[in-house]
């Protein structure tokens, strides 16, 4: 593996400052994928520290030609594409997520296989939202799947998913569950949400960049999706009042206070068994494990 070069997109981002480190601890050749305009980029801290080991490319991956001269002078053997608009804001305007999560990922796959000859595999980050398209990001993400399965079913490139479920952890958008939960906690404040009866697989951030490690390499078929998550499903509801029971400083969760989202999936879930035998690999941080490291 220490062989390997490997550009990563959407570095800076929440899961992409876990991922680099990780992946710079492990031995491997890094390169990150940084906006054009953004010349001198303000790396988060987590990328600071290993920065002096990373390799920097410049482009906006909505401009295929930059993309392209990108991918050639990082000459990667893998691509790990995690760059998407809307992670944080899942009802953004549909032109934006057109541009960023369809175009852009067209632009980068073509790049890597159309343009150059060292790409061996791309892994895209997905999302489990895709499988009802609930939200304009969703949709966004799925439109660009259904294209990297074409070009996987046609032309046999080497791409495959990564469905990162209910992913959460330090450096998180203060505009998600887990972060606004216990930045609330913390102030002793009750905490206004929705039912709370949604049931997703968390996934600690750590475990994401594991789980995208082991991906590397690994023998699958093209077009082939490995689900990142625990396979145990936990309510909204169970996790806020597990944040208040650590914090114990006061408050207490408000559910039925707020609306819920249009489209919401009631259950999403992991298949954790397939993803450990397809690539040897399973989470190891539990939830609560997880929020007490975030709660601190």
């Amino acid at each position: 593996m220490t062989q390997l070069r490997i550009l990563v997109t959407g570095a800076t981002g929440f899961i992409g400052r876990a991922l680099v480190p990780h992946l710079v601890q492990h031995g491997l050749a890094v390169t990150a994928l940084a906006r054009e305009q953004a010349a001198r980029p303000v790396w988060p801290p987590e990328i600071t520290a290993v920065r002096p080991r990373l390799d920097v490319v410049y482009a906006d991956l909505r401009n295929f030609q930059l993309t392209v001269r990108a991918v050639r002078e990082a000459a990667p053997d893998v691509v790990i594409h995690l760059a998407a608009a809307g992670v944080a804001d899942p009802f953004l305007p549909v032109d934006t997520a057109v541009r960023h999560n369809l175009t852009g990922t067209l632009n980068l796959l073509r790049a890597c296989f159309e343009k150059t000859f060292t790409t061996r595999q791309l892994i895209i980050a997905r999302t489990p939202g895709e499988w009802a398209s609930m939200n304009v990001y969703a949709a966004s993400k799925a439109a660009a799947w259904n294209f990297c399965e074409m070009y996987g079913r046609t032309q046999n490139w080497p791409i495959h998913g990564a469905m990162i479920f209910q992913a959460y952890g330090p450096g998180q958008s203060p505009r998600n569950l887990i972060p606004a939960a216990i930045t609330a906690a913390r102030a002793g404040q009750d905490f206004p949400m929705t039912a709370g009866t949604q049931q997703r697989d968390w996934i600690y951030v750590t475990d994401v960049a594991a789980g995208l490690t082991a991906m590397l390499g690994a023998p699958l078929t093209s077009g082939e999706t490995i689900e990142l998550g625990s396979g145990q499903a936990i309510s909204l509801l169970d996790v806020v009042q597990l944040i208040y029971q650590l914090t114990g400083r006061g408050g207490r969760p408000l559910p039925n206070t707020l609306p819920s989202r249009p489209g919401e999936v009631e259950i999403q879930v992991a298949n954790a068994v397939y993803t450990r035998e397809r690539i040897g690999w399973g989470t190891a941080v539990t939830l609560e494990e997880g929020i007490r490291q975030m709660v601190g």
